[in-house]
């Protein structure tokens, strides 16, 4: 193919911009182009066809030729077009700057002109000022003659009327304002104090509401109406708000606190259950009153009904925190408080009230007092109730000991026995005080109910020390009591009172082992005085026992009878004691006789010298038995609970010897065993030996609950020589 030719298939595009895309249509053109020459020239036969491609490509280069000149032509004449726009432009811009330029001098010379017109402006600003003066003139000469005027009717408590005239005032300020240009005038400076004068006549009114409602209502609904209007009034002046309805509303709830809750309404020491029974009739009264007659004379929306009882409560509640930071209430005082208010102001009478609608919402209201209110009161009325309590027993305890030394008997009552409202006392502070608690709180009970019990604990331990006290002194000498042992089964009783009506000091709901520690120490009160009445008994037979066993003895019931007798010298009162008392100090006193006796027996002062003596020492010590046991029969011990048949099984032992069960022997030791063999005075030692061997292998029995055995209480001899068994050097 001619080069040439070639080249004018391909013509060069005209050299002009260049567009992004322009390298990449290129390449896609020339790709194009190759992939139809390869198509074309491919075949041979297509070669002769070469002068047809060849026309039709120059016709189709010379179009797209001319379309492109048509284009370029085109582009050209809007190119021309906006240059002659452009010129076009440019000259009526310079014109406008010319025009400009000429209309700045014309004003800098209009600003001269101006300025020379200045005092002109001036003078018909203060022409109109004058013409608008010279109309208010009138009116502006009878502001301070309004302004009296207004201040008189606010003395008179004609405050609708007052406040028109303010109204007038205030429009005539406006005016004057607005036509003066801001300009204000001397006349006016009146309206300023005469507002705040009514505010306060009607802040002053509405704080007297309850006592307006009832004698002038007029005057109170004048002064909310006024404070109505001017809450809704707006105006032009820059000058604050008046918002006399919050003040008005801050008046009613601190004239309401002023009335009741005033510092001078304040109580003082011991005053308070007075100021509280005045607060339980006055403020139902309060509540009852606004519902009937303010609420009628103010707004809905000022709630009147919730106002008054929430403003009463919040008053009655910061007043009582008042009263409880200042000095320490009394018991009596911190009881009513506490009662009054968890009971009385919540009750049906106040606040819990049916005939309190709806509208007083009470179920908002915070409580009158405090949990630390509560504790603290409570943790007050316990201490100071304590150290009453403390005085009460304490004056209880010594009036009854300032009795003991007296020169007759204790008294009796109607059947007898031993008495003294001593006990009755004691009960009756206690129970009184855990009682009238469960009128206030549990809490506050369960505190006095421990309190109660911890003091009578204290009070039973000093009725013990002052009894051991008594004692001592008298056995001592140094304060000889004529009935001594009288006054002592008096004592008795009075722990029997105690113990039996104790129970009435454990309120409903609390724990039965609560009283416990009292029961135990009411019990050891018990057994304290039955050994001193029992140390007085034995200091009185001491030197009748001190004689037993002994040749007379054997030979005569007369050293039994002396103690009998003394015994039953010393018990004639017992039956002065109530049972079962009586019958307790009865087998205390029986055991403590045959226990003495068993302790002389063990002494080893007698050994029998034959058969004859040991049947007299048998038959002695039956007798002695059956002597023992009628006394106390006869004295009234119940047969069950006698312990002299113990001397019966002595009497085995030395009466029948070797036949002897030594299970009677129980609970004696090897001790107790062998002084009653030496008593004998015939036993070998193998006899001794087998009976001790016997007595080991035998059954211990249990005494009685709560009881040691008998022979536990009598002291072992010392074994002598001639009955030791076969050891050491006495074998």
């Amino acid at each position: 193919m001619d080069p040439t030719a070639k080249d004018d298939m391909h013509p060069s595009l005209p050299p002009g911009p260049e567009w992004p895309e322009q390298e990449r249509a290129e390449q896609l053109a020339r790709g194009a182009a190759l992939k139809w020459a390869s198509g074309i020239f491919y075949q041979p036969e297509q070669l002769a066809r070469l002068g047809q491609y060849r026309s039709r490509e120059v016709q189709r280069t010379r179009s797209l030729e001319a379309r492109i000149k048509s284009v370029v032509q085109s582009y050209l004449e809007g190119v021309k077009t906006g240059v002659w726009q452009l010129a076009q432009a440019l000259e009526a811009v310079q014109g406008a700057r010319e025009a400009l330029g000429q209309a700045r001098g014309l004003l800098r010379g209009m600003a001269k002109a101006v300025q020379t017109l200045e005092p002109l402006r001036e003078q018909v600003v203060q022409h109109k000022q004058l013409q608008a003066l010279s109309q208010l003139l009138p009116r502006l000469r009878a502001v301070p003659a309004a302004v009296v005027h207004a201040q008189t009717l606010i003395d008179a408590h004609q405050l609708l009327e007052a406040y028109v005239s303010l109204r007038e005032l205030e429009q005539l300020q406006e005016e004057t304002w607005a036509s003066l240009g801001d300009l204000e005038l001397p006349v006016f400076e009146g309206l300023g104090p005469l507002a705040e004068a009514l505010g306060q006549a009607v802040e002053a009114a509405v704080g007297a509401a309850g006592q307006l409602a009832r004698e002038d209502p007029a005057l109170l609904v004048a002064a909310v109406r006024v404070a109505e209007v001017e809450a809704g009034r707006t105006t032009s002046l820059e000058q604050g708000p008046r918002d006399w309805r919050q003040r008005c509303l801050r008046a009613l709830e601190e004239g309401l606190e002023r009335v009741h809750f005033g510092t001078p309404l304040l109580p003082g020491p011991g005053a308070l259950a007075g100021w509280l029974e005045a607060l339980r009739v006055a403020l139902p009264a309060e509540l009852a009153t606004a519902e009937a007659l303010i609420a009628p004379c103010c707004p809905p929306h000022y709630k009147v009904v919730r106002l008054w009882a929430h403003t009463l409560h919040g008053g009655l509640r910061r007043c009582l925190q008042q009263f409880l930071e200042g000095p320490e209430l009394g018991a009596s005082d911190a009881f009513t408080l506490l009662h009054w208010a968890l009971h009385v102001y919540l009750g049906p009478e106040m606040m819990g009230s049916l005939e309190l609608g709806p509208e007083a919402d009470v179920s908002q209201l915070e409580p009158l007092l405090t949990l630390e209110n509560i504790e603290q009161l409570e943790a007050t009325f316990v201490s100071k109730v304590q150290a009453s309590v403390v005085q009460w027993l304490q004056k209880a305890l010594e009036g009854e000991v300032a009795e003991w030394g007296r020169e007759r008997e204790p008294d009796t009552d109607p059947s007898g026995f031993y008495h003294s409202p001593m006990p009755a006392i004691v009960l009756q502070i206690l129970e009184e005080n855990i009682r009238v608690t469960s009128l206030v709180s549990e809490s506050l009970q369960r505190r006095v109910h421990g309190m109660a019990l911890s003091e009578l604990g204290a009070f039973l331990r000093s009725f013990n020390d002052a009894l051991i006290r008594f004692s001592r002194d008298h056995l001592r000498g140094e304060a000889v009591v004529p009935h001594y042992v009288s006054y002592l089964l008096a004592a008795l009783n009075h722990q029997l009172a105690l113990s039996s009506s104790v129970s009435v000091l454990q309120p409903e709901g609390v724990v039965s082992g609560a009283l416990a520690p009292v029961e135990a120490a009411l019990d050891e009160l018990q057994r304290r005085i039955c050994r001193l009445v029992l140390e007085a008994l034995l200091l009185e037979l001491q030197p009748l026992f001190a004689t037993l066993p002994s040749r007379r003895w054997l030979s005569s019931p007369e050293l039994l009878n002396n103690v009998c007798e003394r015994t039953a010298r010393f018990c004639q009162n017992f039956w002065r004691v109530r049972n079962p008392a009586f019958q307790v100090l009865l087998a205390e006193t029986e055991r403590a006789v045959v226990l003495q006796y068993l302790r002389a027996l063990m002494q080893g002062r007698l050994v029998c010298r034959g058969a004859d003596e040991r049947n007299q020492a048998a038959e002695r010590l039956q007798q002695d038995a059956t002597q023992l046991r009628d006394l106390f029969l006869d004295l009234g011990l119940e047969e069950s609970a006698h312990c002299a048949p113990v001397l019966l099984t002595l009497r085995d032992l030395g009466g029948i010897g070797r036949g002897a069960d030594a299970s009677l022997w129980s609970p004696l030791s090897e001790e107790h065993v062998s002084a009653l063999l030496d008593l004998r005075g015939d036993v070998s030692r193998e006899q001794r030996q087998a009976a001790l061997s016997s007595l080991q292998d035998g059954l211990q029995p249990s005494p009685r609950a709560g009881r040691r055995a008998l022979f536990s209480l009598v002291p072992a001899p010392t074994p002598s020589p001639s009955s030791c068994l076969f050891s050491g050097s006495c074998a």
